[in-house]
């Protein structure tokens, strides 16, 4: 019975707070480095709207409270090998493999996430 008191005093929900004028000004960011780089932004895009969605998401405890926040550090640096090798699949099987890329990349970028509590 004890477990099951600790357990859920432990409950917390995740509150994003990516307004859409926020999703409004990457988007047009994006299409600026989409047509400037002639698409090759696209490979990267991925990796930094989770990011842009993750670091805008607080913890928040059963009363509403905000408790932490998610802080994802990932950079282009920590995973150049992964976007070549990537990219190259991508060409290879004429955009086949970009179905598998975008998990991936949901998993690279959640093992760079940590929960910082206030």
């Amino acid at each position: 019975m004890a477990e099951i008191v600790n357990s859920a005093a432990r409950v917390a929900k995740l509150k994003c707070r990516f307004s859409t004028t926020e999703a409004i000004g990457s988007v047009i960011l994006w299409i600026v480095l989409t047509v400037v780089t002639l698409g090759l932004a696209l490979i990267v895009f991925p990796y930094y709207f989770n990011r842009a969605v993750l670091n805008k998401t607080e913890l928040v405890d059963v009363s509403g409270r905000a408790i932490g926040r998610l802080n994802c550090t990932f950079n282009i640096g920590h995973s150049i090998g992964h976007v070549v090798v990537w990219a190259v699949l991508i060409l290879i099987t004429l955009g086949l493999a970009s179905f598998l890329y975008l998990y991936r990349v949901l998993r690279v970028v959640l093992n760079e996430t940590s929960v910082e509590f206030y």
